[in-house]
C-alpha cells in the first residue's frame, strides 16, 4: 500500500453510534472509519460513472459522432 498523508479530525457521535463503533471497530476506530469511507467513495465513484455512461448513451449527438469515428477508425490503416 502506498503511504498516504494522514489527518486528524474530530467528529461528534450520538451515544448509541459511538457504542456501536466501539463494538465493531475494536482497538482501531480510525482504521474502521477510514475503511467505511473508502468503501463509500468507491460506491460514489461507481454511481457517478454509471450515471455518466447512461447520459452518454442517451446523447444522440454524441452517439452519431461516435459512429462517425468508429467508421473512420480503420480508414487507410493496415491491421497488423
Amino acid at each position: 500500500m502506498i503511504n498516504a498523508m494522514t489527518h486528524r479530525t474530530t467528529i461528534t457521535l450520538e451515544d448509541e453510534t459511538f457504542a456501536f463503533l466501539n463494538s465493531v471497530a475494536g482497538d482501531n476506530r480510525s482504521a474502521y472509519i477510514n475503511q467505511l469511507l473508502m468503501q463509500e467513495r468507491k460506491k460514489f465513484l461507481k454511481e457517478a460513472l454509471l450515471k455518466a455512461n447512461q447520459e452518454e448513451a442517451e446523447d444522440k449527438n454524441y452517439q452519431e459522432e461516435l459512429q462517425a469515428w468508429d467508421s473512420a477508425l480503420s480508414d487507410g490503416l493496415a491491421n497488423d
